[in-house]
């Protein structure tokens, strides 16, 4: 079998026992957006130790589509196993609602540990979802959220799968509620909470004061949101465990791609965006390529001596 050398030590342990691993080493541990394998060893080559496949990114940029529940779970599925296929960071899945009943979210996470996942989150949102960050969105009931979470526990076949349970109902409900969301779904089994939309620090303060135990917040650190860009720092002084970056590169690879579009369209030419460009060598050496072209020499020698 033709396998080009690994250039990456294997890592040890499952998945999810990787990502408690990295969540114990940082506060907070940074959790960034990789929308296709290429970024996710990207990623992994800048020193990442976690790394996360956003819903809307993936109904956007794998398929053209607006955040608006028009994915499925074979998609998201299969977009899992080309980033696990590729690198081995702990990968944290956004899986909307669950894309079903409780039989289909017991479904959904078989598949998402048989395929290499490290975590999910799921949220509290009905079906007919909408971004966290646009208004007019709709909730299920605590009960309901809690079945959600409980089918996830339930279905998982590995102890260190690592369930995150996202709620929206602070911008529809208030502080008050979302708290009470937030501590039944931890109660529901749950390893941590996604408190989604949070304006300012003292909200997540108060999420990490009412849930009162370790590695149990996350912050959406998205960009043109309701939530500021807090720092790492500040988020960590709040309590935070861990900081989604879901869209952060995939919008810098659009806005690049779309000057080079231009640049060709009106400049008849790359020159004045070349400098913009990832570099072939550097390809290269994210790609490993020269390894797989030194095993494509020595099969091909040996076929010349034979």
């Amino acid at each position: 079998m033709l396998v080009a050398p690994d250039h990456l030590p294997r890592p040890t342990g499952t998945p999810g026992q990787r990502l408690r691993a990295a969540l114990a080493a940082h506060k907070p541990l940074p959790i960034v957006g990789t929308i296709n394998p290429f970024c996710a060893l990207l990623a992994q080559r800048a020193g990442h130790q976690a790394i996360y496949l956003a819903g809307g990114g993936m109904a956007t940029h794998s398929h053209g589509l607006p955040d608006l529940a028009l994915t499925t779970m074979t998609e998201v599925l299969q977009d899992v196993r080309r980033i696990t296929d590729a690198c081995d960071l702990p990968l944290m899945v956004d899986v909307d609602t669950g894309f079903g009943g409780v039989f289909n979210i017991a479904r959904l996470v078989k598949g998402l540990i048989k395929d290499g996942a490290a975590s999910l989150h799921i949220e509290d949102q009905v079906v007919l979802k909408r971004c966290g960050h646009r208004p007019n969105k709709a909730l299920v009931s605590t009960l309901e959220m809690v079945d959600r979470v409980k089918s996830c526990v339930d279905a998982r076949s590995d102890e260190s799968f690592f369930i995150v349970a996202r709620t929206d109902s602070l911008a529809n409900e208030g502080l008050p509620a979302a708290l009470d969301r937030a501590c039944a779904y931890i109660e529901a089994g749950a390893d941590m909470v996604f408190a989604e939309a949070c304006a300012d620090l003292d909200q997540y303060r108060a999420f990490v004061r009412a849930i009162g135990r370790p590695h149990a917040v996350l912050a959406n650190i998205t960009e043109f949101s309701m939530t500021p860009s807090f720092s790492l720092a500040q988020l960590g002084d709040a309590g935070v465990s861990a900081a989604l970056y879901p869209l952060s590169a995939v919008r810098a690879m659009a806005a690049a791609a779309m000057r080079v579009y231009e640049a060709i369209q009106h400049e008849g030419s790359v020159q004045s965006v070349v400098g913009d460009m990832q570099t072939r060598a550097d390809l290269y050496e994210v790609l490993n390529y020269h390894a797989y072209e030194r095993k494509y020499d020595e099969f091909f020698q040996g076929q010349t001596e034979r």
